[in-house]
């Protein structure tokens, strides 16, 4: 078993929702947190106190993923605050309804660029300094749309799909010294834009009959960090069976 306490994580979209979970649960064992955020500020201040509360060092930097240079200078802020990044977990990303008529090229440089080119830029930023201490971690969080997808999100559904190959290609290219691994929820909060009919639809094609919450994809991401040492390139479903219809 890995212990956590010590170490330097950084989550993306720590700010809020699933990010800040998982945040709260690194810091719950024992890891400095760093988190990033776009233009949630304010509410990046209160999971930084959080965060803080539980007796651990903490920092938020804001940053647009989509930026190459902008990432890597979030780094570089982060590991002058808190020391070299040990895990870094990608979860920033954007998610919007895109019918395929109404798609415009923005649309898909827009999904592209800060849901899968990011967490590339976040890895390219991170992993020499992994591998030359030796060790390493990165969680990708994904979606079981990847692998499921839904009509009216393809550029969405294919920047998941894109993250899962980045996944199992950095396994390869980062091993022996650093594990990637990816989550894939299933529906978690719902979409604001979703009824309540469309609600039911989804939950009829979900074999435990009901959506996740923010800290079981966090108690999921503990899990690959601290008690999988054996895994990876994998992802791993937590999405209440969706994957299975």
């Amino acid at each position: 078993m890995t212990s956590l306490a010590g170490q330097t994580a950084l989550v993306t979209g720590g700010a809020k929702r699933v990010g800040r979970a998982i945040a709260l649960a690194l810091a719950e064992r024992g890891a400095n947190v760093a988190i990033t955020y776009r233009t949630s500020a304010e509410t990046a201040e209160q999971t930084l106190a959080d965060l803080r509360a539980r007796g651990v060092s903490a920092a938020a930097v804001c940053c647009d993923q989509s930026d190459r240079l902008q990432v890597h200078e979030s780094v570089t802020r982060v590991e002058a605050a808190l020391g070299p990044v040990e895990i870094l977990i990608n979860n920033a990303s954007i998610f919007a309804r895109t019918p395929i008529t109404a798609v415009s090229e923005e649309d898909w440089d827009a999904f592209l660029s800060t849901n899968l080119k990011g967490p590339f830029w976040f890895c390219q930023a991170v992993a020499p300094g992994m591998r030359e201490r030796g060790h390493g971690q990165i969680l990708n969080l994904v979606d079981v749309a990847a692998e499921r997808p839904w009509a009216d999100y393809s550029p969405y559904c294919a920047s998941k799909a894109g993250l899962i190959s980045l996944t199992k290609s950095l396994a390869w290219a980062l091993a022996p010294e650093v594990r990637a691994n990816a989550i894939a929820p299933g529906a978690i909060l719902w979409p604001d834009d979703w009824t309540e009919e469309q609600q039911q639809t989804y939950l009829k094609r979900v074999p435990l009959g009901r959506i996740g919450t923010p800290e079981e994809i966090a108690a999921a991401a503990l899990f690959l960090l601290e008690r999988a040492d054996f895994v990876t390139g994998q992802v791993l479903h937590v999405d209440g069976g969706r994957a299975l219809l």
